[in-house]
């Protein structure tokens, strides 16, 4: 016999206001948690490292999210970069440039390299990732202004030239400085050997200069002493 169908709609409503099961409280704070994303931390970016991937690059292929330094606007020329140290090698007349990235998008860099008061010689163009360059065929003795210069689709940063370095080197930090060659050991020794056979030739000239005298006019006679016996 079927069931009466009002008594089974009295069930329905019945089992329908009974409360559902709520998770445990610590259940759920241990899910906020495992969703709660960590703090993100600076990205692996020197701006003085040679060979440094840009920053942007280090975002997309790290597992969590990381902080790149803040940049000027791609817009405006980069700001000067920072000369680092420079490393001379004067028997081979080169020298090894370094330096930092300016807080600026840069496309390429170059050197720029003055000897005296004429036009500066520019170097080969090197991509953002490149912090170090050589200098070749330095002469030996010679002073030089050294200057880097970063580039971007906006223009390029600007540099005081050899004009506006005063005699420090320069403003501090600046993207400018002046190098000077030291002269070839060989170099040293040859003119020490020039100096020394110069100065042996003026004595042995000085030398038979007064012997020349002494025999042509003779040398001063001692007067007898008074008092002395015939």
């Amino acid at each position: 016999m079927p069931g009466n169908p009002r008594l089974l709609w009295l069930l329905a409503v019945t089992f329908s206001l009974v409360p559902r099961a709520q998770p445990l409280a610590g259940d759920a704070e241990e899910e906020e948690q495992n969703e709660t994303p960590l703090p993100a931390v600076p990205c692996d970016y020197d701006r003085c490292r040679h060979l440094q991937v840009p920053c942007q690059e280090l975002q997309r292929a790290g597992p969590t999210t990381c902080l790149c330094p803040g940049l000027s606007s791609a817009t405006q020329p980069p700001d000067p970069p920072r000369l680092g140290e420079v490393r001379m090698e004067a028997e081979a007349g080169r020298a090894v440039v370094h330096w930092c990235a300016p807080f600026s998008p840069v496309h390429q860099y170059w050197l720029l390299l003055w000897e005296g008061a004429g036009a500066p010689q520019k170097g080969p163009p090197l991509n953002s990732t490149v912090r170090r360059a050589e200098l070749k065929g330095l002469k030996p003795g010679g002073a030089y202004v050294v200057c880097v210069v970063a580039a971007n689709a906006a223009g390029e940063s600007s540099v005081p030239g050899a004009e506006g370095l005063d005699g420090a080197g320069g403003p501090a930090f600046g993207p400018c400085g002046r190098l000077t060659v030291l002269p070839r050991p060989l170099t040293l020794l040859h003119g020490a050997v020039g100096v020394g056979s110069a100065l042996a030739l003026l004595s042995c000239s000085a030398l038979v200069w007064h012997f020349c005298l002494r025999e042509r006019w003779g040398c001063p006679r001692r007067g007898r002493p008074s008092g002395a016996g015939l």
